[in-house]
C-alpha cells in the first residue's frame, strides 16, 4: 500500500535547497542522519480462520535526516519509512513518518509539513491519541503511526502551553489483506472508502490542546474536530461472483479529552477521557489506574513497576473495540543494564464476560552499539461470538525482531 502525503517530499527538499544558498559552506554539516533496518519474523500456532499461513516474514527501512540553523531557530526533519511484507501485500507501505520545517521563537514555535504527534499517558489504550492515523497493520497495540500533514502552531507561557493543529489531509486506516492475520472473516475492501464529508479525505480537520503541570500533577485537556481515525466496517452488496466483503466508513467527529498524570513518591496516577460525539451515537470512555515502581529490588540495579488500570466505554457490550469494562494488570521489570534490558507482561480481563481475555509480552535487548533484539507474544481469548476479541481468537502469535541502526 502506497500512500500519498509523499508529495510533502518536494517541499522538504526545497527547504534544504534554500537552507545550502544562505549558508553554502557549512549548512550540509549540521545535518544528522541515522538509518535503521529491521527484520521481522512472526508465527501463529493456528491457521487463521480463512486458512491463511502460520509463518510471516517482513522487513523494513528507515532513515533520518535532521538539519538545524546555527542560531537554532529552524529545523528541517525528513523521515522516510519502506516496509515488504512476505504475505500480506496490505502491510507493504511507502510514508513520511517526518517531513517538516520548524520555527522556533520566544515563547511559540510554528511546524509545517509531516509528523507524529502523540497524546496520552495509559498504558493499556489511548483514547486521547486522536492527530494521526493508526498503522493498524504493523502492530495489535494500535501505537505505530502513520505521518499526518499539518500545520501546527504552540504557544509557551506561564499559564502552561497550547498547540493548535489545522490537519488538511486524511490518512485512511489500513487493514490486512486476504492473507494477512488480525482482520475479520470478511476482507476489507479499502479501494472504496465512504466518507459522511463531502471534501472526503481533503477535510479540514482541526486539534488543539492545552497543557500544564502544576508541582506533582501534569493536565491536559484536548479537542478534535473533523474526520473519525476509526473505521466503520460496512458489508458490501452482494456479489454472487466475488466473496462478501466490508467497506470502511468514515464519519465526522467532535471529541473533547482529558488526560492527567500524577506524581506521588514511587505511584504515579494515570488518567485518560474523553467524549466523543458522531452522527451515529454519543458515548464516553475512560482508562484509570495506577503504576508502582520498586526500585533497586532486593538491594539490586533492578526495578519492578506493578501496573494496573480500568478500561470504561458506555457503549458497553455494544462497543466495536475491547475495554469496555475491562481490567489491565501487568509487571514492568527493568534491569538497568548495559543492553537497555526491559520486559513488559500484562493481561486484560472482560468483567462481563470471564473467558474474554488478552494477554501481551514485550522484551527488547540491546546486543552491542548496534543493533536490538525485540520479543513480542500476543494471547486472545474469546468464547463470546460478539465480542471483537472473537474474531482474532485464533490469532496469539509470537514475533522476534531484530533491529539494526547504523
Amino acid at each position: 500500500m502506497i500512500n500519498r502525503p509523499l508529495t510533502v517530499l518536494t517541499a522538504l527538499v526545497s527547504a534544504f535547497n534554500l537552507a545550502a544558498q544562505d549558508n553554502p559552506t557549512s549548512w550540509y554539516q549540521n545535518i544528522n542522519a541515522d538509518y535503521s533496518l529491521q527484520w521481522q519474523q512472526r508465527y501463529y500456532p493456528q491457521q487463521g480462520e480463512p486458512g491463511q499461513a502460520q509463518h510471516y516474514s517482513s522487513a523494513a527501512f528507515s532513515a533520518d535526516w535532521y538539519w538545524q540553523s546555527a542560531d537554532r531557530r529552524h529545523q528541517l526533519a525528513l523521515q522516510p519509512y519502506l516496509r515488504w511484507d512476505q504475505r500480506d501485500n496490505e502491510r507493504n507501505l511507502l510514508d513520511l513518518r517526518q517531513a517538516y520545517w520548524q520555527y522556533v521563537g520566544d515563547g511559540f514555535d510554528i511546524k509545517a509539513g509531516v509528523d507524529i504527534v502523540f497524546w496520552g499517558v495509559t498504558e493499556s489504550q489511548h483514547l486521547v491519541d486522536v492527530i494521526n492515523q493508526t498503522d493498524a497493520v504493523a502492530s495489535v497495540d494500535g501505537e505505530t503511526k502513520l505521518g499526518q500533514p499539518m500545520l501546527n502552531w504552540n504557544l509557551h507561557g506561564s499559564a502552561g502551553s497550547l498547540e493548535l493543529y489545522l490537519l488538511p489531509y486524511f490518512r485512511e486506516r489500513s487493514f490486512a489483506g486476504p492473507d494477512g492475520r488480525l482482520r475479520p472473516p470478511f476482507v476489507v475492501d479499502q479501494s472504496q472508502p465512504q466518507y459522511e464529508s463531502a471534501q472526503a479525505e481533503r477535510n479540514l480537520d482541526f486539534a488543539l490542546r492545552w497543557s500544564r503541570r502544576f508541582a506533582a500533577l501534569e493536565l491536559g485537556l484536548s479537542y478534535f474536530e473533523g474526520n473519525n481515525r476509526e473505521a466503520l466496517l460496512q458489508p458490501t452488496a452482494q456479489n454472487t461472483l466475488q466473496p462478501q466483503r466490508l467497506q470502511p466508513q468514515y464519519l465526522q467527529m467532535q471529541q473533547l479529552g482529558l488526560d492527567s498524570l500524577w506524581l506521588s513518591g514511587s505511584w504515579i496516577w494515570k488518567l485518560e477521557s474523553i467524549y466523543r460525539k458522531t452522527r451515529q451515537q454519543d458515548f464516553v470512555a475512560a482508562t484509570a489506574g495506577f503504576e508502582y515502581t520498586h526500585v533497586g529490588l532486593f538491594g539490586s540495579n533492578w526495578d519492578l513497576g506493578w501496573i494496573a488500570e480500568y478500561q470504561y466505554d458506555s457503549r458497553d457490550q455494544q462497543a466495536p473495540v475491547p475495554g469496555q469494562n475491562d481490567i489491565f494488570v501487568g509487571g514492568r521489570f527493568v534491569v538497568n543494564d548495559i543492553g537497555g534490558t526491559e520486559i513488559l507482561l500484562g493481561i486484560a480481563q472482560d468483567l462481563d464476560n470471564s473467558g474474554s481475555q488478552s494477554g501481551k509480552l514485550e522484551a527488547s535487548t540491546r546486543l552491542g552499539n548496534s543493533s536490538r533484539l525485540r520479543l513480542d507474544a500476543w494471547f486472545f481469548r474469546s468464547d463470546f461470538n460478539t465480542d471483537p476479541l472473537y474474531l482474532i481468537r485464533r490469532d496469539d502469535f509470537l514475533q522476534l525482531s531484530l533491529d539494526y541502526y547504523f
